[in-house]
């Protein structure tokens, strides 16, 4: 029997609190102004872009700097569906520009996956930069100014949403409640691998590769597996992106996506799947809050950020017990790789 994931929490109530957090973003249009509602869908965004990046990071181990290109390809694979300026519906622009995003990741992730550690860091950034290149060098897809597309229609079933026939204070929430499903699916559908004998095998890889190769294991058909994944994920993040702005260029593809994305993995936690969420929402308002404050929007966010990877060790969901074990000595022991019971050491004697 399969029990608890690491990265899901051990509780009923932390269980609840993921819940209650998708529903409070459910209703929460109806107490916002527009230009708020437009801010908590870029949080969304972001979220989607570092869940995403969660499944290398905290369920295998692996740290990309490439990430940033499979969410700005996506995101192009838009524009590219609509040459001639007619939108094309959602549920042809979303699957095909999460297979392109996935695809470009089982490419990319055939060679990275090769090397190890600082190596793979390095040579996924240079995939990246490499993808950004492709678009800021050339005209393909406007250059370095990028380009105007048109919007994905929310159709299905022979139906089509035009958000042009709410009252212009509404007008933002249709691409609001497509951002909070895909944010919710994605969410459920990591949750789900995570549980699954998949999830415990990246889990495996993440602990002690060498022991699981011994144990039979193809770790790098896992890891690859799990990339391609990743990267698919990151697509439909990069298309909600074109889906909301109506706009792409090169800078959806730059390296410092890849690092927004693992800062707020950082900041809300790496031992936590909603660590990502939390930490994308954090990011984004404190970003809005700083530049209302003060010019020097970076020094705030800065300072803060330092204040917050020195005092909170295990990001802001750490903070909380219900997304903890209830021995802290096991839940330690288990991020070393070491049995929580300590009578499972002896297991194997």
């Amino acid at each position: 029997m399969i029990g608890q994931a690491r990265l899901l929490p051990k509780t009923w109530v932390g269980w609840g609190l993921v819940w209650l957090g998708f529903a409070v973003l459910a209703v929460a249009p109806g107490f916002m102004t527009p230009f708020y509602v437009g801010l908590t869908t870029t949080a969304m965004i972001a979220a989607m872009l570092a869940l995403s990046l969660q499944l290398l990071v905290g369920g295998t181990g692996l740290v990309s700097l490439g990430h940033g290109a499979f969410y700005g390809l996506a995101a192009y694979v838009v524009y590219f569906l609509s040459p001639d300026g007619a939108a094309r519906p959602i549920w042809i622009t979303l699957p095909l520009a999460m297979a392109a995003a996935g695809a470009a990741a089982l490419v990319i992730g055939a060679v990275s996956l090769r090397t190890k550690g600082f190596f793979f860091l390095m040579v996924t950034l240079a995939f990246g930069q490499l993808v950004y290149s492709v678009f800021h060098d050339t005209k393909l897809g406007g250059g370095t100014d990028g380009a105007y597309l048109a919007k994905p229609l929310i159709s299905a079933f022979g139906f089509t949403f035009e958000p042009t026939g709410l009252p212009r204070s509404k007008r933002s929430w249709p691409a609001y409640y497509v951002a909070l499903a895909q944010l919710a699916a994605m969410f459920a559908i990591l949750a789900f691998l995570l549980r699954s004998m998949f999830g415990r095998a990246l889990e495996g890889i993440r602990v002690n590769e060498s022991r699981m190769r011994a144990l039979g294991f193809n770790t790098y058909a896992y890891k690859l597996a799990a990339f391609t994944i990743a990267g698919a994920l990151a697509g439909a993040a990069g298309h909600m992106w074109a889906m909301q702005s109506g706009f792409v260029n090169p800078e959806l593809i730059g390296w410092h996506r890849s690092a927004e994305a693992l800062l707020h993995i950082l900041l809300g936690g790496i031992g936590t799947l909603a660590g990502p969420i939390v930490g994308a929402f954090a990011f984004i308002f404190l970003s809005d809050f700083a530049q209302q404050i003060t010019e020097r929007k970076l020094l705030v966010e800065g300072g803060v950020i330092l204040a917050a990877v020195l005092l909170m060790r295990n990001g802001i969901t750490g903070l909380t017990w219900p997304w903890r074990p209830a021995d802290r000595r096991a839940h330690d022991a288990t991020e070393r790789g070491e049995p929580a019971d300590p009578r499972e050491a002896h297991v194997d004697d």
